[in-house]
């Protein structure tokens, strides 16, 4: 366990393993509640349990980020038309690229920048200092590593756009990216957009979609408007890594009344994504695995979200990871 771990979290942590062993569940729940609230989150396993950061529903007592950095202004109205959410676990090759892509080709109009430093292994603060961006970017700092939908929530939940684009740093901007995206949204009914979708007929096997409406928009590039986390709601803190979270949240913006279109292809250029790249074969099939039963759980039986469904009859049962 981290040793910035507040005391009082491992206090109430101790004590709720004590109330496990003696199969007092009701004060374990309670405990387990006092610990969320406190920012930190349960993971229980055969060694024991153990806690890790997680986005407070309040900024008190986490000491792991700024609490001016933790409150979220999602509620508030929108001040400029854009805002680009960027998240920075390690490589900070990839987070210049990016940069330098954004440099050469901003969004017009106004438009800021929030970029969620993860704990990340290197400081981030000169690479960014030496970007010859156009606006001052705003950095979210945190010293222990946020699950990836925690880390991403963080920075939206700062961003003030009508429209919030995640972007993931394995793509580079190579042409107006930002114009065709804001297009989407011309039509009132839609509430995401990305240059990347997936369709599925069975709610298990997901595959690639044409420009068009879509069950899902994929995360690399994913657009949101405001009013949908309002709505809607954040990206489930459960998804520690990264796989599936973005069909989650599709399909919960979906549920919500909210249509998800894929653009025509966007002008980024494609590289190798870490979050898949950097884990063992294994482990990636482990988490993929876990991730897509967390979907399911959510959305296994809302054949109704999907656009164009097979009889029921026709399911595969089978599981699919939509992609890497």
């Amino acid at each position: 366990m981290s040793e910035r771990v507040p005391d009082e979290v491992r206090r109430l942590l101790a004590d709720r393993s004590a109330a496990r062993s003696d199969r007092d569940f009701a004060r374990a729940d309670a405990l387990r509640d006092a610990i969320q609230a406190l920012g930190w989150d349960i993971q229980d396993g055969v060694s024991g349990s153990t806690v890790r950061p997680m986005l407070p529903p309040a900024s008190a007592g986490t000491g792991y980020a700024r609490p001016e950095d933790l409150a979220s202004r999602i509620a508030e109205p929108a001040e400029l038309p854009l805002s680009v959410v960027l998240v920075v676990d390690d490589h900070p090759a990839d987070l210049a690229r990016m940069l330098r892509g954004l440099a050469a080709h901003p969004p017009a109009g106004s438009w800021s920048l929030g970029i969620v430093a993860n704990a990340p292994a290197e400081p981030i603060d000169d690479l960014v200092a030496a970007a010859s961006l156009p606006i001052q970017p705003r950095v979210l700092a945190t010293t222990e590593r946020l699950g990836w939908a925690d880390a991403v929530n963080l920075g939206m939940r700062r961003a003030m756009g009508a429209i919030i684009v995640l972007l993931d740093t394995s793509l580079e901007p190579a042409g107006d990216w930002a114009a065709p995206l804001l297009a989407a949204f011309d039509d009132p009914r839609v509430g995401l957009a990305g240059g990347w979708g997936v369709r599925s007929a069975d709610g298990r096997q997901f595959e690639d979609a044409e420009p068009g409406e879509v069950d899902a928009v994929e995360g690399y590039c994913l657009s949101v408007r405001r009013e949908v986390l309002r709505a809607a709601g954040e990206f489930d803190h459960r998804f520690r890594w990264y796989r599936n979270a973005d069909l989650d949240f599709s399909f919960k913006a979906r549920d919500a009344g909210w249509r998800a279109v894929r653009t025509a292809p966007l002008p980024f250029t494609r590289h190798e994504h870490r979050g898949y790249a950097a884990l063992d074969p294994d482990e990636r099939a482990r988490l993929s695995k876990r991730n897509f039963y967390r979907f399911l759980k959510h959305w296994g039986d809302r054949r109704d979200l999907l656009l164009d469904p097979e009889p029921a009859g026709h399911d595969h049962h089978h599981e699919h990871d939509h992609r890497a």
